[in-house]
């Protein structure tokens, strides 16, 4: 039977709304040491201040007309709901573009993105830069959760975004991605090349060509940052361990607490982006809000996380993971990304025509640096129209 389309439209009941705001009065607080900042874990003082901001201040409404303002679809791929913005630009030489989120994060990143992507004139840009904008959220992320079978892993979403493409009727299409992202849309142009015109990354992965020497060939601050790699893993690397072993022990916790979901979530959002020690100064509390409650709304913290034991827990690494890439690809290298991969390195793996060095930014780079995002990605895709 083929897949249906139907219209969706966030819509949450007052009564949810009602009990998330009485869990979040009746949060039981642990300890902290003093002075221990954010050494342990997301900080006490700011996590109580943001509660406080999500139960008295934080307008939800608003931000659900946030995420009906644009198209949004759902239908069922091999057994799983998925959720898609699709937004056809006005523009008629507009190309598709599939653009993919990761972890921690959903299509709340992309929600100031939209518009420019798929109306530029009306936002002050230029028609020539127009795409029709697919938006997946990944399949146990936000709307398109959770996962209903075991085994939904990367490939899977790669499978999930091909089929998405091809029952909006595009064959031909560029796809953009960060974290999980990456590797999907990665795997979108392996698995059709003849369909994915052009890559756009904002997090890459290489390989060198010596295992035996692998910093052969770096440069200075290349091997500064496989240094600095080294010291993130031993220190920042704890979730990845825990949601690829045992996710479920963890989500009985931030299913059942707000303060739980908020503190596992936003502690990412600021080891990860370039804020020095102030989170807000790169998202504010609606940005991180409006994120972590497409996990509280769906339940799909549990299916998030879930996605790492499918894909990346012991012994279920993906094959052909590091086989060449030979769709033109661009990398926009923001300074605190988490995974700062040498350019020889990446041209192992891919063809890489463009890579360029942002002034700043991190790890969620359309979420938290949208301009300097939506320049990079509007002059590298004018060369594939």
């Amino acid at each position: 039977m083929a897949e249906l389309i139907a219209p969706f439209t966030c819509n949450v009941s007052d009564e949810v709304v009602a009990d998330l705001k009485d869990r979040l009065a009746r949060t039981r607080w642990p300890d902290q040491l003093d002075g221990a900042g954010w050494d342990y874990g997301t900080e006490l003082g700011f996590l109580k201040g943001l509660c406080e901001y999500w139960r008295d201040e934080f307008d939800w409404r608003a931000a659900e007309a946030r995420f009906n303002a644009y198209p949004q679809f759902e239908t069922e791929i091999d057994g799983e709901h998925v959720h898609f913005y699709h937004i056809r630009s006005p523009e008629p030489d507009a190309i598709p573009l599939v653009i993919t989120h990761g972890y921690p994060g959903t299509v709340a990143e992309f929600l100031d993105l939209l518009g420019p992507l798929s109306d530029p004139v009306s936002h002050g840009g230029d028609a020539r830069d127009a795409f029709h904008v697919i938006a997946p959220s990944i399949p146990g992320y936000g709307f398109s959760g959770p996962t209903r079978n075991k085994g939904f892993n990367i490939a899977k979403a790669v499978s999930t975004n091909v089929r998405i493409m091809e029952l909006l009727g595009y064959d031909r299409y560029i796809a953009q991605g960060g974290d999980y992202g990456s590797a999907i849309s990665t795997g979108m142009a392996r698995a059709h090349p003849e369909r994915v015109i052009a890559l756009h990354l904002n997090f890459i992965v290489g390989m060198p060509a010596d295992m035996e020497n692998p910093m052969d060939g770096l440069t200075e601050q290349e091997v500064a940052d496989m240094e600095w790699k080294r010291n993130y893993d031993l220190h920042e690397a704890g979730y990845q361990v825990i949601q690829g072993t045992k996710p479920q022990s963890l989500a009985y916790g931030m299913t059942d607490s707000p303060a739980g979901l908020a503190a596992w979530v936003v502690e990412k959002f600021k080891t990860w982006s370039d804020c020095g020690d102030d989170v807000e100064s790169s998202f504010t509390k609606d940005q991180l809000l409006e994120n972590i409650m497409l996990f509280w709304i769906t339940g799909t913290i549990n299916s998030a996380m879930r996605l790492y034991y499918e894909s990346i827990g012991p012994g279920r690494a993906p094959t052909g993971g590091m086989d060449y890439v030979d769709t033109p690809t661009a990398h926009a290298r923001f300074p605190a990304e988490i995974r700062p991969t040498p350019r020889i390195w990446a041209e192992n793996i891919y063809n890489i025509v463009r890579w360029t060095k942002q002034p700043r930014g991190g790890h969620f780079a359309a979420f938290e640096e949208p301009e300097l995002f939506l320049a990079d990605l509007r002059e590298f895709c004018r060369d594939y129209r």
